[in-house]
C-alpha cells in the first residue's frame, strides 16, 4: 500500500518496536549486574515489571535494585503505552483509509453511465476486461474474492466487492445506467439468477451471459439474456476449424487485438460520418482512399446484416458500417471523422 499515511504510522510502529527491545535489553542487563541475577531470572525480572503484571520477586532486591526498578516501571510505562497508542491508530487509520478508497470508488462508479458490468473476473470475465480496455471502453467488475479485489485496487480497476446475486451490489455497480451486463459467474445457476434480477432492475440494458451446460441456454434466453456463451462450444468448435481451414483461422483470430491498442477491426455509426459532406453512400465515403480502411460489413436500420456490402448501398440513420484496416488505418479513421472511444 503507497499511502503516505499508512507509511508514517508504519514508521512509528518500526520505532516503537525498536524502543521496546532496547528496553527489554537494558531490563535484562540491569538486573543480571546490579542484583546478581542468573539471565533467566534477569529475563523473567524484566518482563515481569515492563508488563506490570504483579508476580513477586525472585529474590528480596537491594537499594539499587529497586531504584532501577522504579526507573523501569515508568520508562516501560510510556515506551508500552506509546507502542499500543500508535498500534491502535494505524489499525484505525487503516479501516478508515479502506473506507475513503471504498467511496472514493463508489463516486467514480455513480458517475458512471452507459458502461459494462462483469459479474465475475475469473477466466472469461479476466478476458473480456482486456478486450474492454483495449477499446477504452468503461467497465465495473463485481467480485467477492478478496484477494481478486486487492488485485483491482492495484490495477486502479473499478470495482463492487459482494455477491452479484444480490440487488443491492448490482445497485452499486451502476446497473440501473448500464449500457451492457457481462455474466462470467462459473455457476449457470448464478448466472440465472442474476441475468433475472438485473433485466427487472434495467429493461434497456444488453445482457451476454456465459453457460457452461446447454441445457441452460434456453433458460437464460428467457431470463432476459441477449446473447449467451458456451465457451466450451466455441472453443471445440475453434479447434477443429483449426483441423479443417487452419489458416483463415489463423488469418481471423489475427484481426483480433494484437495489443492494448491494436485495433484491426472497428464499427462505425453512420451518424458519425455525417460531417463528410455528400456522404450518402459507401462509395461516398471512399474510405480505402481517404484512410485505407475497407468495409467489410454493413447492419442497417433494423438489425440486418450485409456482409461485404455493395458501394452504392445507402447509410441511412441508425446504420453501422464495419471496417477492417491495420491498426494505423484504424486510428487515421477515427482522426479524420472525429470518431471517439466511449471513456
Amino acid at each position: 500500500m503507497n499511502n503516505p499515511l499508512i507509511r508514517l504510522f508504519r514508521s512509528k510502529i518500526y520505532t516503537a518496536f525498536v524502543m521496546l527491545v532496547i528496553l527489554i535489553f537494558f531490563g535484562i542487563i540491569g538486573y543480571r549486574f546490579i542484583s546478581g541475577l542468573s539471565w533467566i531470572d534477569a529475563i523473567y525480572m524484566t518482563v515481569i515489571t515492563i508488563t506490570t503484571v504483579g508476580f513477586g520477586e525472585v529474590q528480596p532486591l537491594g537499594v539499587p535494585a529497586k531504584i532501577f526498578t522504579i526507573f523501569l516501571i515508568l520508562t516501560s510505562v510510556v515506551i508500552v503505552g506509546y507502542a499500543i497508542s500508535i498500534i491502535t491508530e494505524y489499525i484505525l487509520s487503516r479501516n478508515n483509509f479502506e473506507d475513503i478508497k471504498q467511496r472514493k470508488m463508489q463516486k467514480k462508479i455513480d458517475a458512471m453511465s452507459n458502461h459494462i458490468v462483469i459479474c465475475g473476473f475469473g477466466r472469461n470475465g479476466k478476458q473480456a476486461a482486456k478486450k474492454l480496455q483495449a477499446y477504452n471502453k468503461p467497465y465495473v467488475i463485481i467480485e467477492r474474492s478478496k484477494e481478486i479485489i486487492e488485485k483491482l485496487q492495484e490495477d486502479h480497476i473499478p470495482y463492487v466487492f459482494g455477491n452479484a446475486n444480490e440487488d443491492e451490489t448490482l445497485l452499486e455497480a451502476g446497473i440501473e445506467k448500464a449500457g451492457t451486463l457481462i455474466c462470467a459467474l462459473p455457476s449457470d445457476a448464478d448466472n440465472l439468477f442474476v441475468v433475472l434480477s438485473a433485466r427487472q432492475i434495467n429493461n434497456r440494458m444488453t445482457i451476454i451471459s456465459r453457460a457452461s451446460q446447454e441445457t441452460s441456454y434456453n433458460k437464460l434466453k428467457l431470463a432476459g439474456a441477449n446473447n449467451v456463451i458456451l465457451p466450451d462450444r466455441i472453443g471445440g468448435d475453434h479447434m477443429a476449424s483449426l483441423v479443417v481451414i487452419p489458416d483463415l483461422v489463423e488469418f481471423i483470430d489475427n484481426l483480433g487485438i494484437v495489443g492494448e491498442r491494436n485495433i484491426n477491426v472497428e464499427e462505425v455509426k453512420v451518424e458519425q460520418l455525417y460531417n463528410a459532406k455528400n456522404t450518402k453512400t459507401i462509395r461516398d465515403l471512399d474510405l480505402r482512399k481517404n484512410t485505407g480502411c475497407t468495409v467489410i460489413g454493413f447492419k442497417d436500420d433494423k438489425g440486418e446484416y450485409i456482409v461485404n456490402p455493395e458501394a452504392n448501398t445507402q447509410l441511412v440513420p441508425g446504420s453501422k458500417i464495419i471496417v477492417l484496416g491495420r491498426p494505423e488505418q484504424i486510428e487515421r479513421l477515427n482522426s479524420k471523422y472525429n470518431i471517439e472511444q466511449e471513456a
